[in-house]
Formats: C-alpha cells, sequence, structure tokens
C-alpha cells in the first residue's frame, strides 16, 4: 500500500519531467516481447549518483573506462554492446527518484547507484516494483540489507563490518566511552546504530550521540563540537559525508580541540576526501595531525597499478578539477560495471533473453495524464539477480563473491593515521584476524583468530604530536566536581564521619581515598557529600542506588562489594578485607578433672596402649630363649609382659634385653614413646594454660537452629544476606543503632529482650570487642569473605585509575599506616573462643611413625621366626624308612607325626639359645663319627 502510494505520488511529476536531459554512452531499443533467443545488439545499464561530490567524479571517470574496457574485451558479451545510461541525483531525494524512473523507461537491465544510503532507501522501492537489480557502489548503510529491498545488492563493504573495526580498535585501546559525530540522516543514524551495538559487545558504549544536520554550516559545527566538549569522553568518532567532513576538523582546530589528550576517528568518509584532493594541502595535514581513520582495503595487483596509472590521463582529459583525485570508490564503480557484463554473459549462456512487459501495479493509474507505457517491468529481473548473486571472481577490489546476506566476502579496512606528510598505514583490519601489520589475504589461508594476544598495529602519533595512547576523558569542563557520597555514620565513627575541617568528612576510608587521588596524574575537583540524616546509618544499599540513578559520581566509605551491588555500580581493587563473623557472650569454662585425658583422642589412646602391649610381646619373643629374665612360670612372664611394656613409657624398665633383635626393636620403639611423650605433654600444657570459653551459640549453624533473636548493625548488608541466603526470619533480626546498643543487647541476652549473637562484619568486631574489653567473642569461622570498596558509576574510567592506585599505596605501606593511624586500639582481643579440639592429638598426626614401627616389627619377627625353623630343622632326627612307610600307609599316622612335630617345634621354641646351640654341636661331631667310620668299613 505504501510503495503504490508512492509510486502514485512520483508518477504525477513523470509527465513534466520526461524532457530532462539525459547522458547515455548509447541507446537501443528491445521488442516489447521477444520470442527469439538470439543475443540482442546492446544492452542498457543504468548509473544513478551525484555528479558534483568526490565520489561521484571519481565514479562517472570509471564508468567510463569500464564500459570502453568491457565492449573491447571480445572474449565477454562478444556481439552484444553495453550501453550505459547516467542520471545526476543531485544529492536530492526526489530528483534521484525520478532519476531513477527515468532510467527505467530506458528498459535498462541493472541500475549501478545511488552512492547515498538515504537515496537507497527510496529508490530501492523503484528497483522492487520493475525487477531492476540495483546495485550500489557506494552506500553503506547497514540497513540496506534488509529483507525489504530484495533487488539491492552492494558492490562495496557493508558499514557493519566498519563499525565492527571501530569498535575493535576502541577496545584494542581500552577506552570505555566515545562521543559519536555523524550526519543525520539514514547513512550517519544507522551507522552509528551498528556501532554502538558493537561497543556493547566490548563493554563500551557510545555516551553521547552528537547528530549534524547535512550540510551544516560552521557556525552549527562550533556549536555542536563546543557541547561535545564539556563532556568527560575525549574519544570522537566522525561518521559524516566526505564532501563537508573536513569542516568538522576545521572548527575543531579553532576551538583547541585537536591538541594533546583529544582521539579523533573518522570512518572511511576522511580518505575519500583526501584521495580525492591532489596534491594534498600542508595546511589540511596539519589540520587533521593524529587522526586515524579507516579506508576500503582492496588488495594491490597487477590490474590495480594499470588502471591507478591510466587514472591521471583519462582525468587530464575530462577534468582540471583538483578535487577530482582518485578514490576506492572508483574501484568499486569499476567493478560495479564489470559484475553486470560477466553476470550477463552468463545469464545470455544460460538460453536467457531479455523482455519487459507492463507494469500491472500501475493500471490503476490509466485515467491519469501521466505516460505510464514508458515504463516497463524486466520480467527476467529475479532470475538475473540470482546470476549476479552467484558470481565470483577477481577484480580491482580483490574478490567478488557475495555471502548469504547478500555481502562482499572478506570485508577488510585499512588504518592509517595522519602525521603532517600524509596518511600513513598503522595496520589491517578484517573480520578473519581482526588486526594485523601484514595485508589479509595473507592470512585468509590460516585458522580465523580474533583473540587479543594476536592483535598488531604499528605505533600511532597522536594530536599533539603524542606517542603514549591517551586517556581518553578528563573531567568535565563545565565547572561541575565529583559528587561523592559519603554515609553520616553515627557508630564506628573511625572509618568515616562528619566533621569541620574543609572536606567536611573525615576517617579511615576518606584518608585512603584521600592517598589514592593524590597518586592520578591528573588533578580530581571533587566535593564530599554526606548521606543519612545523622540519627541512624544510613541504608548503605540505598547509598549504591543513589550512585547508579547519576545522584552521586561515586560512594566514598566502608562499602562492602557485595554480589546485588556490583551488578548496579563498578567497585575499586578492595582496601580492606571483610566478612561476616557471629559474637555471643561467652562464660569461663571450669577445669575438668579429666583434663589429663584431652591431649589425645579416645582413637589414639587405645591405639597406643595397643602398641604398648604389642611391642612388650615381641620384646618377649625375642628375649625369652636367650634373657633369664624373660624366663620361668607363665603367670611370672605375663607379669613381666605388662610391666616391661609400661615401663617404658618413663625409661624405667629394669630388664635387660641381651639379643640383638630384641635391642633393636626396643631402641625403635624408645623414639617412638620419646615423641609421644613429648607430644601429650605439649598439648596438655596447651589445654591447661589457655583459658577455656563457652557459648551456647557454637557458630552460625547454631545460630540458626536456636530461634533466638539476632543483632545486626544499621544499613548493614547483613540483613539482606541472612533473609535471602541463610532464611532466618525477619521477625528474630534487630537493628542496632550503636556500639552502646550491641554491648547491652548482647549482656542482656535474648531471655531479657536482647540478643543471643551478633552478625556484623569483622573491621566492626575487632573495635566492638575491644571497647568492650573482650568481654565477648566470636564463635565459629567467617562465613562470607567480602570487602570494602569505593563504589564507581558503571563503565566509569576513573574506577581503574583509583584502583591501580589502591594497589600502590597497599605495595608502598601506605595502607598499613593508615590503618595505624586510625585503627589501633587500646586492647587487643583475642578474637575466637578456643577450642579444646585444637589441641587434641589423633591418630593421623602419627600414622606415618607408627607404620615405620610396624614394619620394622615385622622384619624383626621374620628374621627371629626363620632362625628358630632353621635351627628346627638342623635338630630334627633322620626319619627311618619304617617311619616313612607308616606315613604312606596310613593318614591317621601322619597327622600324629605332623602333630608330633609340632610339639617338637615348641620344644625348640623355648629351650634355651645355649643348649640349642650345645645340641647343633653335640649333632655335628656325631655325624662326623658316623661319616667317618662308614669311610673305613669301606
Amino acid at each position: 500500500m505504501i510503495r503504490s502510494v508512492f509510486l502514485g505520488v512520483m508518477l504525477l511529476f513523470v509527465s513534466g519531467l520526461w524532457v530532462l536531459p539525459t547522458e547515455a554512452a548509447g541507446r537501443e531499443s528491445f521488442s516489447r516481447i521477444s520470442s527469439s533467443f538470439s543475443l540482442p545488439s546492446s544492452v542498457n545499464v543504468g548509473a544513478l549518483f551525484t555528479y558534483d561530490s568526490f565520489i561521484g567524479r571519481a565514479a562517472k571517470l570509471a564508468f567510463m573506462v569500464a564500459i570502453d574496457d568491457v565492449n573491447a574485451d571480445q572474449s565477454i558479451l562478444r556481439s552484444t554492446k553495453l550501453n550505459i545510461v547516467f542520471h545526476d541525483s543531485n544529492c536530492s531525494g526526489f530528483a534521484g527518484t525520478i532519476g531513477a524512473l527515468q532510467l527505467m523507461e530506458n528498459k535498462v537491465v541493472a541500475a549501478i547507484g545511488p552512492q547515498s544510503s538515504g537515496l537507497g532507501h527510496i529508490i530501492s522501492h523503484v528497483a522492487n516494483e520493475f525487477h531492476v537489480p540495483l546495485l550500489s557502489f557506494a552506500a553503506t548503510d547497514p540497513t540496506l540489507s534488509s529483507l525489504e529491498y530484495p533487488y539491492f545488492l552492494r558492490t562495496t563493504q557493508n558499514d557493519y563490518f566498519q563499525m565492527n573495526a571501530v569498535a575493535d580498535f576502541i577496545s584494542f585501546c581500552q577506552w570505555r566511552e566515545v562521543v559519536a559525530i555523524f550526519v543525520d540522516d539514514e547513512y550517519g543514524r544507522n551507522g552509528i546504530s551498528v556501532l554502538g551495538d558493537a561497543l556493547a559487545k566490548k563493554r563500551a558504549k557510545i555516551s553521547y550521540k552528537a547528530a549534524l544536520r547535512p550540510g551544516a554550516d560552521n557556525s552549527s559545527i562550533s556549536d555542536l563540537l563546543v557541547s561535545v566538549n564539556l563532556m568527560e569522553s575525549r574519544i570522537f568518532v566522525v561518521h559524516v559525508n566526505p564532501d563537508s567532513g573536513l569542516n568538522i576538523f576545521s572548527v575543531a582546530k579553532s576551538i583547541g580541540m585537536m591538541g594533546s589528550g583529544y582521539v579523533w576517528i573518522t570512518t572511511d568518509w576522511l580518505l575519500t576526501a583526501l584521495d580525492s584532493l591532489e596534491p594534498l594541502d600542508p595546511k589540511t595535514m596539519d589540520l587533521l595531525q593524529g587522526v586515524v581513520a579507516f579506508r576500503h582495503y582492496t588488495p594491490e595487483s597487477e590490474k590495480k597499478r594499470q588502471f591507478k596509472a591510466g587514472w591521471k590521463n583519462l582525468r587530464s582529459k575530462e577534468s582540471s578539477r583538483s578535487d577530482d583525485g582518485f578514490n576506492s570508490y572508483a574501484l568499486y564503480a569499476y567493478d560495479s560495471v564489470w559484475l553486470v557484463a560477466r553476470a550477463l554473459d552468463v545469464f545470455f549462456s544460460q538460453g536467457n533473453t531479455v523482455t519487459f512487459s507492463n507494469d500491472p501495479n500501475l493500471k490503476t493509474t490509466n485515467d491519469s495524464n501521466i505516460k505510464l507505457s514508458a515504463l516497463h517491468v524486466f520480467n527476467e529481473g529475479e532470475r538475473f539477480l540470482q546470476v549476479i548473486l552467484q558470481m565470483n571472481y577477481t577484480g580491482l577490489t580483490g574478490k567478488v563473491e557475495f555471502d548469504s546476506e547478500k555481502n562482499r566476502v572478506n570485508p577488510a579496512y585499512d588504518i592509517l593515521n595522519i602525521k603532517s606528510k600524509g596518511p600513513s598505514r598503522v595496520g589491517y583490519w578484517s573480520n578473519h584476524t581482526a588486526f594485523s601489520v601484514v595485508p589479509p589475504e595473507t592470512l585468509y589461508s590460516k585458522p580465523s583468530n580474533t583473540s587479543s594476544d594476536n592483535q598488531r598495529l604499528n605505533e600511532i602519533i597522536w594530536p599533539g604530536q603524542v606517542t603514549q595512547r591517551p586517556r581518553g576523558w578528563v573531567f568535565p569542563e563545565n565547572g561541575k566536581p565529583l559528587k561523592i557520597g559519603v554515609p553520616n555514620r553515627v557508630s564506628y565513627k573511625n572509618y568515616v564521619s562528619k566533621d569541620k575541617n574543609p572536606l567536611g568528612v573525615k576517617g579511615f576510608c576518606i584518608d585512603i581515598f584521600e592517598a589514592a587521588v593524590q597518586l592520578l596524574p591528573y588533578p580530581v575537583p571533587r566535593t564530599y557529600i554526606l548521606y543519612g540524616d545523622g540519627k541512624r546509618n544510613p541504608s548503605y544499599d540505598n547509598l549504591i542506588n543513589e550512585v547508579a540513578a547519576n545522584t552521586f559520581d561515586v560512594a566514598v566509605g566502608d562499602v562492602t562489594i557485595v554480589t546485588n551491588r556490583t551488578k548496579l555500580v563498578d567497585f575499586t581493587q578492595p582496601f580492606m578485607e571483610s566478612g561476616l563473623v557471629v559474637v555471643a557472650a561467652v562464660k569461663g569454662d571450669k577445669s575438668s578433672p579429666w583434663s589429663f585425658l584431652k591431649p589425645f583422642t579416645i582413637e589414639m589412646w587405645a591405639v597406643t596402649g595397643a602398641l604398648f602391649l604389642f611391642v612388650g610381646a615381641i620384646i618377649w619373643i625375642l628375649e625369652h630363649r636367650s634373657n633369664e629374665e624373660f624366663r620361668g612360670p607363665p603367670r611370672r612372664q605375663i607379669v613381666t609382659i605388662f610391666w616391661f611394656s609400661f615401663s617404658t613409657m618413663f625409661f624405667s624398665h629394669r630388664e635387660n634385653t641381651v639379643s640383638t633383635l630384641g635391642r633393636f626393636v626396643l631402641l625403635i620403639w624408645l623414639f617412638v614413646v620419646l615423641i609421644i611423650n613429648s607430644s601429650y605433654t605439649a598439648s596438655l600444657t596447651s589445654i591447661l594454660t589457655v583459658q577455656q570459653l563457652t557459648s551456647g551459640i557454637e557458630g552460625m549453624d547454631s545460630l540458626i537452629a536456636s530461634n533466638e533473636p539476632i543483632g545486626i548493625q544499621d544499613g548493614s548488608f547483613a540483613w539482606k544476606y541472612m533473609v535471602n541466603e541463610l532464611n532466618i526470619a525477619p521477625s528474630r533480626i534487630i537493628s542496632l543503632k550503636d556500639e552502646a546498643e550491641y554491648l547491652s543487647a548482647l549482656e542482656r541476652g535474648p531471655k531479657e529482650g536482647g540478643v543471643a549473637a551478633i552478625v556484623d562484619e569483622l573491621p566492626y568486631i575487632k573495635a566492638l570487642l575491644s571497647n568492650s574489653n573482650c568481654k565477648f567473642r566470636t564463635v565459629g569461622q567467617e562465613f562470607t569473605r567480602t570487602g570494602w570498596g569505593f563504589a564507581f558509576q558503571r563503565d566509569s574510567p576513573l574506577a581503574v585509575d583509583i584502583s591501580t592506585a589502591i594497589l600502590q599505596l597497599s605495595e608502598e605501606g601506605k595502607l598499613e599506616k593508615i590503618r595505624k593511624k586510625w585503627l589501633t586500639y587500646d586492647h587487643e582481643c583475642t578474637m575466637q573462643i578456643a577450642d579444646t579440639e585444637n589441641y587434641q592429638i589423633s591418630v593421623q598426626s602419627f600414622w606415618g611413625l607408627f607404620l615405620i614401627c610396624g614394619i620394622i616389627w615385622f622384619i624383626a619377627l621374620t628374621i627371629f621366626c626363620w632362625k628358630v625353623f632353621w635351627q628346627y630343622q638342623q635338630l630334627r632326627p633322620e626319619e627311618s624308612d619304617e617311619v616313612k612307610a607308616s606315613e604312606e600307609a596310613g593318614s591317621s599316622r601322619g597327622r600324629s607325626l605332623r602333630a608330633a612335630s609340632f610339639k617338637e617345634l615348641i620344644k625348640v621354641v623355648d629351650k634355651r639359645e645355649a643348649e640349642i646351640k650345645e645340641m647343633l654341636k653335640e649333632k655335628s661331631s656325631k655325624k662326623l663319627k658316623a661319616s667317618q667310620s662308614s669311610a673305613e668299613n669301606s
């Protein structure tokens, strides 16, 4: 409906405008309906652009060269001549639309243009209506790629990629905020919109959008630049038209905005203007010194060099102006003509013809005086468009191929730094590898890598001849100092409080912030504003909300860094460690008559007792055969084992060890006993000398289960934490005003209207315990780990600099000096209740030592058993043949013999070592005599 109304309005003017002069390289007419498959003698292509512009002057020459080259090349289109019909859009949407309709009158198979993105939106409707592919060599507006314009095709690069390149550059330089200066039309607005989206992905943003009306005069530009110069950001991204954009820098120079500290980034329009100016004016170069500009990248090739070499000759014949030099859009215009020619060659080779017919949608206006018969629909337009989209060849601008979204593949840009002698390339950007110092086409064969470690650019000289990268922001020059919100505390005033000094505040946190500000390399005008009524501590969550709402620029004080606050503001590096702890009333623990058992755990006592008995048994086994003190009646031997075992605890055993194995085992055991005695003594000493305190609350878990009231500090984040995270009923939580209420509530306890415990942050608790003369103690462990920091508005660059300054203060030891100044207490209290279990010794502490003892004892017993068994074998009488036969005859007889052998073994074990040796000696003598007698008999 909108399209029909639009065309109706436009066509009302057509009847009086058919006489407008047109320029054509040639005209040929086709039959209304062609039934022949023979190739036409000529084909018309339209060209719609603004003649009097940087882009238009270069494009017109490129079109003429391209047409001549196509018609001279016998390998393409052969007998068909390509004609081009020119129309001047004159930077007017209305004139451009009329020009587009006049092109349709000439039965063009494609229209090349327009160069204006705004005009592209308008005449794309004409192209849609008449099914004529519209190939733009200069309209870069990203929204032209939408599905609304199926016949629009961009032969240049989409600004979507250029804006992503600019966003990558801003992120590469670690800037967070930029000011966008743009022309207020479809080209400017839509391009900057894409830039904002790209910056958001990099955690950056456009802090202000400064729009210029098309063709703005110097007065309007001056008013706009003065307003943006009052802002914080010093990063300016300029996205305007090349024909008027240089005026921005002329005005910026005059008001002092081209000096040190400023950053100017321009899109491809600036290089289009500079490339078109020949020779370059030294004054212009001085004006632009330090600007970073982007330009469409076109790879170097022999064809491109030949084209540029012939450009000067053609230019001297066609024009003598100094501002119609070669620019990158001339290459895209040249390739656009060749794209149509190559596509037509493929189109005809597939057996297609070119036919036109009347538009049925225009029949509703047959009763008007408009000559509708001159406008025709290209019947094969959709098929021809598909052929164009499938083209794949290499032109002057590189690879001519389109992706699924009708964008040129392999988008890339030059990054240039404007210096006094002219533009200097500092690197390249492509969507394949982002920034590099080598041409993009050399990297396409490698895997895509856009990681930050892979980014490279050469040195950039910024405005003011500065080589160090500018900070990118300053305090606004509008007379407004930094508004600092400070909590007006009524308790723990040594951290932050109201004062009569020039700052109006004082305290530990204030001194740290002031020391950090002094380290910054730039002045920070600031004013401290108290937050709260001074009767109770203010809500810190509300203070953070005020910062997020721009009421304050920063919150300075004992502000805890917690999750829900980090979603609203940016915190600095923590300058104080903190965390929630539980404080409860305690009482002294009475000494127990069984305290002597506390050094060891029950398991340790059991294992130690078992080892004493075990080592006594081992020593008895090893000493029984050779030591008279370990022999005698069974009762006496059992008593000896028990006595010897436990007497080693005091090193008072009177029994001597005579065997080597026994002495070795005893030596190792005495070493173990020494360690056990020493550990027991140390643990018992600690238990008896450290004051033991007890409390009904043992930690946060027991406090939650007790259902007793809990005290917290006014304004603390502890309330939300306990309600939301620990699911404690809000009715149990009591807000306390100051230290006096803390102490009173703890002393009274829950039975008298007080609290069972207080939950607060560790720095406050240290002060509380000191002021209470150590009457209370913390119970359990610190159950959150947080810290204090200064809260800035989102993406504030000052937060990063203050964080760096805090780290420097910490490294230089100044943080500790400030802490000692404000947080040194008369009574330093032991924070936590002593836990008896911390002094108890468990088996785990000695398992390694016990393992070593066990291995040694096992080796000693093994050696002993092997020795006894060897002696038994030596003393065993030789078995006769009759005995062997009897063993074979019956198993019962064998079992009786084995029982007899076992008894013999026990007897050997029980005999004295001296007797065994004598028996072995006698048996050896008998064997010797028997062998001698047998020898004599033989």
